[in-house]
């Protein structure tokens, strides 16, 4: 494989779906000059309303002429739903091109099944970014089939740099992203409600209680983004022996949280092969 530099910006893309996935990943492209609005082109099945809000937000080509899409794309961006996917694969049979690189963000589809459905042996890129990407904070996972070329990984890496950090993996570890961030993002969130909650339960505002939960979630991803201890450590080091922390541990501890936590994702985990085992 050559190790030249990729030149995204003389690429065309498409995307064959228009959903929020792609709403942020154009946000990212156009926030980073990526490349020009006219070298990008959507379609979706049959929502003309939502094309044309895209093209209107960001300066691109929408069309419902899928067959151009595809002719004039040299990255395809498959994004439809998984429930969709079978049907719409097949139906781009003949018209993808060999050297046409395909880029997935269907949850849960492995790339032999989307090779399969085409009919051809051609590069494809399996990806699962979290929803954290409409703000540029996603979490990527990126895995490639035998035929993507380095220039081909560089640019998918390229694309998804654009909503975030990128980490290319084997396929194999997709399930376990799922679990861990592509969910993430959710357990979080269910942890704020609580915490939002015995705030009011106590006595402050829910304005109150929301901006001190989230200023704490914001400090405490800033102190392990920059310190270079271990999570265990710094829990310690905010915990004094017989002290307020300390007390509210024990609580959770006694509901085993931690636990719950690793059951969570690995359950999810464990979901996202079960919903890919319907399309082996």
């Amino acid at each position: 494989m050559s190790s030249h530099t990729i030149n995204l910006q003389t690429m065309r893309i498409g995307f064959l779906g228009a959903g929020s996935i792609v709403e942020a990943m154009l946000s990212g492209i156009g926030k980073n000059c990526l490349l020009a609005p006219d070298r990008i082109i959507v379609t979706n099945r049959c929502d003309q309303e939502r094309l044309d809000f895209l093209a209107k937000k960001f300066g691109i080509t929408a069309s419902a002429d899928k067959e151009k899409v595809i002719a004039e794309s040299d990255i395809l961006i498959l994004a439809m739903k998984p429930k969709d996917a079978a049907e719409a694969c097949l139906n781009l049979k003949g018209l993808v091109r060999k050297e046409q690189l395909i880029i997935s963000v269907i949850a849960g589809v492995a790339t032999s099944c989307i090779e399969e459905w085409l009919g051809i042996n051609c590069p494809i890129v399996r990806t699962m970014p979290n929803t954290s990407s409409a703000i540029g904070l996603s979490v990527t996972g990126l895995a490639a089939n035998s035929f993507v070329t380095a220039e081909q990984l560089q640019a998918a890496t390229l694309l998804f740099e654009a909503i975030g950090s990128v980490y290319t993996v084997a396929e194999e570890e997709l399930d376990i992203i799922t679990g861990l961030s592509g969910s993430g993002p959710a357990y979080i969130y269910y942890l704020v409600e609580a915490m939002e909650g015995a705030g009011e339960e106590a006595g402050l505002s829910r304005e109150m209680a929301r901006q001190l939960t989230v200023q704490t979630l914001l400090g405490a991803a800033q102190m392990l983004l920059h310190s270079a201890d271990e999570p265990s450590l710094l829990r310690k080091k905010v915990t004094s022996p017989g002290g307020t922390t300390q007390a509210g541990l024990e609580v959770l501890e006694s509901y085993r949280f931690q636990q719950a936590i690793v059951s969570a994702v690995h359950r999810a985990a464990e979901r996202a092969r079960e919903l890919g085992a319907q399309y082996r």
